[in-house]
């Protein structure tokens, strides 16, 4: 994967290119069909993902509580808390998706503690948000 197709998603947007280029060794870039289950609620987490171009809907419970699209990120929360995934996310239209592994994904993580952060931070609102 090429670091400048990084460059437009705002999770690493503002991060300095060397940054994006480790992240970019790291990844990988999918093209999924429509109707594709990217996680499943109660399975455990091993990727990360960055929705590229597409969309995606996000269920709990057979409930649909959120739709996701360019520049949305999911799976984070699973493999930084290291639980089982809490809801499914099944892609609505063909979408292209960058994955990191759970591995791949901590590597990124000791060696950019800014993204650590940015990810840090966006699993501690969303699980504020699941307790109300």
């Amino acid at each position: 994967m090429d670091e400048s197709s990084l460059q437009s998603i705002p999770l690493f947007e503002s991060l300095p290119r060397e940054a994006r280029r480790v992240i970019a060794q790291h990844a990988d870039e999918v093209d999924v069909p429509e109707g594709t289950a990217l996680v499943r609620q109660g399975e455990f987490a091993y990727e990360f993902f960055v929705i590229k171009d597409g969309s995606a809907e996000v269920a709990r419970d057979g409930d649909m509580i959120a739709t996701l699209g360019r520049g949305d990120f999911l799976g984070e929360m699973g493999i930084v808390n290291r639980v089982v995934r809490n809801a499914t996310v099944i892609t609505t239209s063909p979408a292209k998706v960058i994955v990191m592994t759970e591995q791949a994904f901590r590597s990124v993580a000791r060696s950019n503690p800014d993204v650590a952060s940015r990810i840090s931070a966006a699993v501690e609102e969303r699980c504020q948000a699941l307790v109300g």
